[in-house]
C-alpha cells in the first residue's frame, strides 16, 4: 500500500534578498495548500487566468471582470472560466496548470446521475421528481379535453385549417398563406379519426355525423396538453427553484386563452408547441456548453435546429422564436471568440457546428415539409393558379399537358405572369372609378372564364379565318388580346395606372368591332425552358415559353406585379403597363398556360418538368405575397381585429362564434392575473437591471458573479424572447388578432415566474414566508382560471344571464369579463 504522501513547507532560505514581483512568476497555490485554503474563494472570482509566464503588468490587463457591470453574455461563466485544476502526479507544484472544466454559471444546476436502483422503492424515490409535472400534465388533459364536443359547429377558423385538412385527404392542391407543416398535421388527424375529407366546413354550419370532429380536436388539444410538461422542464433547465417551476406549470395549465385556443382544429396549439419545445431544447443546449462536442451537445443543438424547422414549417411567425435562438448564438460565439485559450480550430467548430444544426438543419426540415406537400397534393384543386403553369401540367386532373403546344392565331388562351406570385390575366366588366373609367384589368389568382383571351391579328390585317391556313404565332409578331366573355380589347393608354401612378393604365377597351392601335401588342420571345434561348425559339410554346408583351405605340410592357387594387378591383393584383424596358424583370414575363385550339393536336404531359426548387420558391413568394395583402380594410370595420397595445392588458378579446341564445359561445381572452402579472414584470425587470447597474457603479455588492449570470441568462431569454415575438407587430401592415399574442405571452410567463423567484423564492426569505408568497399567486391564477373558465369550456344560454362581476370594459366590442356560475 503507497503511504500517504506528506507536504513540507521549507520557507525561505536564510540570507535570500526579497524580491519584487515583477522579478518572478506568480501562480496560485493547489486547493490543499493551507496559504490558499483561506483565500481561495476571492482567488478565483479575481483571477480567470493563470498567471505563469506573465509580468505583473500583463496579469492586470488579463483580469476579467465579474459580477454586475461585466459582459453579462449568455455565456457569461463558460467551461474555460474557472477554477485550475492541479494534478503534479509527483511532479513539484510548479508544474503547469490545465484548465477544468466545469458547469456554466447560469441554468441548471448539474447533479450526478444517481446509481442504478436495485429496487422498485429506489427507482420510485429517484424520480420523484417526476411527479409534479406528471400531476400537471393529467390535469391539463382534463382541461384540454374536458366539454371539448360540446359545440358542434365549425367554430372560428376550423373553417379554413379543417378544410385544408380534407384537401390533403383529397389530395387537391390549394394554397394557403401558411406554411404547410400544421395543416399536414390536421389532416393526419383526419386520416386517424376515419374522416374522408368530403366535409366543407363552412363556418357556423353543424358538423355531419360522419365527422369525427371530436377526435380531431382531442389531437389538436394534445399539443396543447403537452405545453404544461414543456413549460416546467423549461423552468428547471433555466435553473428556477421548485416554487417557481410550480407557479409555471400552474400559468400554463389555467391561462384561458392558451386552454381555448387548444381545443379547436386550428394551427395555434401546433405553433405554441413548437415555440415551447424549441425554448426548451435551448436550455438543454445551453447546459451541456461545459462539455462541447460531447453527444449530449450535438444531440441537443440538433434537436433545436430541428425544432426551429417545425415552428416555422407551421407558422412564419415561428421565425421570432428562430430570432431568439439566433441572438442566443451571436452572443455565445462572440463571447468564444474572446477566449484567447481556445485554439482555432475549436472556434472554427463552434462556428460549424452552429451553421450546421441552426441554419441548414431548419431549413432542410422547412423544405422537407414542402417537399411533403408536393407530394402529397398531386391533384388539382383550387390552389392550381398560383403556382407554375409546368408545376400544374404534372397535377392529375390538369389538362395543360394535353393541350396544344404550338399557339396559333385564333387559339383562345390564358396569360399567366411569371413573377413571383403572379397571377393569370383576368377582366370583368367592372370599371375603374379612377382614370379612364374602362373595363378594369387585373391578375387572378384563381381559375375563372374571365381569365381567358383570343389571340387575333391586328385591326388593318385581314379579319381572322378560323377555316383559313393556320398561322402559328411567333417572335416579333404584332397582336390583339380579345377577351372572351366580353369582347374588350387588351388596351393601354397614357392615362397612369390607378396605384403604380409611373406606369400607364391597361384597360380593357373596344369589342370585336371597335378597336384602334392602342389594342395592338409586339410579341417578343425571352427564352425557352425546353427549347432554349431565344436564337432556337421557331415557334411559341404553350407552358414552356416566357415572352413579354410591348405595346407598339406607347413602347412600354405588360407588366403585373405585386400592387393590390383597393376593394373597388376585389383586392386583386394590378395590371399596368411599365415604361421602364428591363429584360431582366420577371414582372414582365408571361407564358401561355391554358390553350384551347380544335385545329391542332394535343399536346404530351411527359414533355415538361417542373424543378422543385423552383416550385419551393415561388410557392414560398405567393405565400409571401398574399400574407401582405392582408391589411385592414379601411372601407369595413372589423370587430374581431385588434392591435398590439391591447393584447398585455386585453383591451380586446376575439369573438371565435356566433353570439345567439341558443349557440354555445366562446370568446378567446386571457386569464387576467396571468396576462397583467406577465406585462407588469417585463416593466419591473427593466427597472430592477438598471437599479442593479446604477447600484454596482457606486460598488455595491448585491449578488455573487454567478447569481448575476444566471439573474441576466434566465433573463435575456425571457426579455429578448418577448421583444422579438412583441415588437414586429407594430411594424406589419397585416391585420392583427389576439390570437397572435399567444406565443408571446410564454416569454412574460417566464420573466413574471424568474422575478418572483430572484425576489422571493431564492431570496433568504424565511420559508413560511415563501410558501404564503407561494399560496397566494396559486390562489390567485387557479381562481382567475375558475371564474372566466367558461370563456374556454363554453357559454350556453342567453348571454345576459352570465353578467357577473364587471372587471373592465373590453373596448368596441362591449364584452365584459363575467363570472360564470
Amino acid at each position: 500500500m503507497r503511504p500517504p504522501q506528506v507536504q513540507i513547507d521549507f520557507g525561505t532560505p536564510p540570507g535570500t534578498p526579497l524580491r519584487t514581483s515583477s522579478e518572478f512568476e506568480e501562480i496560485p497555490y493547489p486547493a490543499t495548500h493551507p496559504s490558499y485554503s483561506k483565500t481561495s474563494q476571492n482567488y478565483k472570482h479575481e483571477e480567470s487566468l493563470p498567471l505563469h509566464h506573465m509580468n505583473e503588468d500583463t496579469s492586470t490587463r488579463r483580469r476579467v471582470a465579474r459580477g454586475p457591470g461585466s459582459s453579462g453574455g449568455f455565456m457569461s461563466g463558460d467551461e474555460h472560466e474557472s477554477e485550475m485544476h492541479y494534478d503534479d502526479d509527483g511532479k513539484d507544484v510548479y508544474s503547469k496548470t490545465r484548465p477544468a472544466r466545469s458547469r456554466v454559471s447560469s441554468g441548471r444546476i448539474h447533479r450526478p446521475p444517481p446509481p442504478p436502483p436495485t429496487s422498485i422503492s429506489e427507482f420510485i424515490y429517484q424520480n420523484l421528481e417526476h411527479l409534479p409535472p406528471v400531476i400537471y400534465t393529467l390535469l391539463s388533459c382534463w382541461t384540454r379535453f374536458h366539454k371539448i364536443g360540446h359545440a358542434n359547429i365549425v367554430v372560428w377558423d376550423e373553417a379554413h385549417f379543417g378544410k385544408f385538412g380534407s384537401h390533403y385527404l383529397k389530395r387537391e392542391f390549394y394554397f394557403d398563406v401558411h406554411p404547410p407543416l400544421g395543416k399536414m398535421l390536421v389532416g393526419l388527424a383526419g386520416l386517424l379519426s376515419g374522416y374522408n375529407g368530403h366535409f366543407e366546413f363552412k363556418s357556423g354550419v353543424e358538423y355531419d355525423e360522419n365527422v369525427p370532429y371530436v377526435a380531431m380536436r382531442v389531437m389538436m388539444a394534445t399539443f396543447g396538453v403537452a405545453l404544461v410538461p414543456l413549460g416546467w422542464y423549461t423552468a428547471i433547465e433555466l435553473g428556477m427553484s421548485s416554487w417557481s417551476c410550480h407557479l409555471v406549470a400552474l400559468m400554463v395549465l389555467c391561462d384561458v386563452a392558451w386552454l381555448c385556443i387548444s381545443r379547436f382544429i386550428l394551427l395555434d396549439s401546433m405553433l405554441l408547441f413548437f415555440t415551447f419545445t424549441t425554448v426548451f431544447l435551448l436550455t438543454k443546449f445551453h447546459n451541456q456548453q461545459y462539455q462541447p462536442f460531447s453527444f449530449d451537445w450535438w444531440m441537443w443543438l440538433a434537436f433545436t435546429g430541428i425544432s426551429i424547422g417545425c415552428v416555422t414549417s407551421v407558422k412564419w411567425i415561428g421565425l421570432f422564436v428562430t430570432a431568439v435562438v439566433g441572438l442566443y448564438t451571436i452572443e455565445d460565439l462572440w463571447e468564444k471568440f474572446g477566449d484567447l485559450r481556445m485554439t482555432n480550430r475549436d472556434q472554427i467548430r463552434h462556428w460549424a457546428a452552429r451553421v450546421l444544426c441552426l441554419i441548414i438543419l431548419p431549413i432542410l426540415v422547412y423544405m422537407l415539409s414542402f417537399k411533403l406537400h408536393f407530394m402529397i397534393l398531386n391533384h388539382s384543386g383550387p390552389g392550381d393558379s398560383t403556382m407554375s403553369s409546368l408545376f400544374q401540367a404534372h397535377l392529375v386532373g390538369n389538362d395543360f399537358g394535353k393541350n396544344p403546344r404550338e399557339i396559333a392565331f385564333g387559339s383562345k388562351i390564358t396569360l399567366k405572369g411569371m413573377g413571383w406570385g403572379g397571377g393569370l390575366l383576368h377582366s370583368h366588366v367592372q370599371t375603374y372609378p379612377v382614370g379612364s373609367g374602362q373595363q378594369q384589368i387585373t391578375c387572378y389568382h384563381y381559375k375563372d372564364d374571365n381569365n381567358h383571351w383570343t389571340v387575333l391579328p391586328t385591326w388593318e390585317a385581314p379579319e381572322y379565318n378560323p377555316n383559313g391556313e393556320l398561322q402559328f404565332l411567333q417572335d416579333g409578331d404584332v397582336i390583339r388580346l380579345q377577351h372572351v366573355p366580353t369582347t374588350r380589347n387588351l388596351h393601354s393608354h397614357t392615362v397612369a395606372a390607378p396605384v403604380t401612378k409611373l406606369n400607364n393604365e391597361v384597360s380593357g377597351y373596344g369589342n370585336s368591332t371597335v378597336g384602334d392601335f392602342h389594342d395592338y401588342w409586339v410579341v417578343e420571345v425571352v427564352d425557352d425552358i425546353k427549347q432554349g434561348t431565344k436564337e432556337h425559339v421557331t415557334r411559341i410554346h404553350s407552358l414552356t415559353t416566357r415572352l413579354r408583351f410591348k405595346h407598339q405605340a406607347l413602347g412600354c410592357y405588360l407588366y403585373a406585379a405585386n400592387a393590390v387594387l383597393p376593394q373597388w378591383g376585389f383586392k386583386q393584383l394590378e395590371v399596368s403597363c411599365t415604361k421602364e424596358n428591363n429584360p431582366e424583370d420577371m414582372h414582365t414575363y408571361w407564358n401561355v398556360e391554358s390553350h384551347w385550339n380544335d385545329r391542332l393536336p394535343s399536346g404530351d404531359a411527359k414533355f415538361y418538368k417542373s424543378p422543385f426548387l423552383r416550385d419551393f420558391w415561388h410557392l414560398n413568394v405567393a405565400m409571401m405575397t398574399s400574407n401582405n395583402a392582408l391589411i385592414p380594410d379601411p372601407d369595413m370595420q372589423d370587430i374581431l381585429a385588434s392591435t398590439p397595445t391591447d393584447w398585455p392588458w386585453l383591451r380586446l378579446g376575439l369573438r371565435m362564434c356566433g353570439w345567439g341564445d341558443n349557440q354555445t359561445k366562446y370568446y378567446l381572452l386571457g386569464t387576467p392575473v396571468i396576462w397583467w402579472g406577465g406585462g407588469a414584470s417585463l416593466i419591473v425587470s427593466a427597472i430592477a437591471l438598471a437599479v442593479y447597474l446604477l447600484r454596482h457603479q457606486r460598488k455595491y455588492v448585491d449578488m455573487t458573479p454567478q447569481q448575476w449570470d444566471h439573474f441576466l441568462y434566465v433573463g435575456k431569454i425571457a426579455g429578448y424572447g418577448w421583444f422579438l415575438h412583441y415588437t414586429p407587430f407594430f411594424i406589419m401592415g397585416r391585420v392583427t388578432y389576439l390570437h397572435h399574442y399567444l406565443p408571446t405571452l410564454y416569454f412574460s410567463v417566464l420573466m413574471l415566474a424568474h422575478l418572483l423567484d430572484h425576489f422571493i423564492f431564492s431570496a433568504r426569505w424565511k420559508e413560511s414566508t415563501k410558501r404564503v408568497a407561494f399560496g397566494i399567486c396559486a390562489f390567485l391564477i387557479v381562481g382567475n382560471f375558475w371564474w372566466f373558465r367558461g370563456m374556454a369550456w363554453g357559454i350556453d344560454g342567453p348571454i345576459n344571464d352570465h353578467w357577473g362581476l364587471l372587471w373592465r370594459k373590453v373596448s368596441r366590442c362591449l364584452v365584459y369579463f363575467r363570472g360564470l356560475g
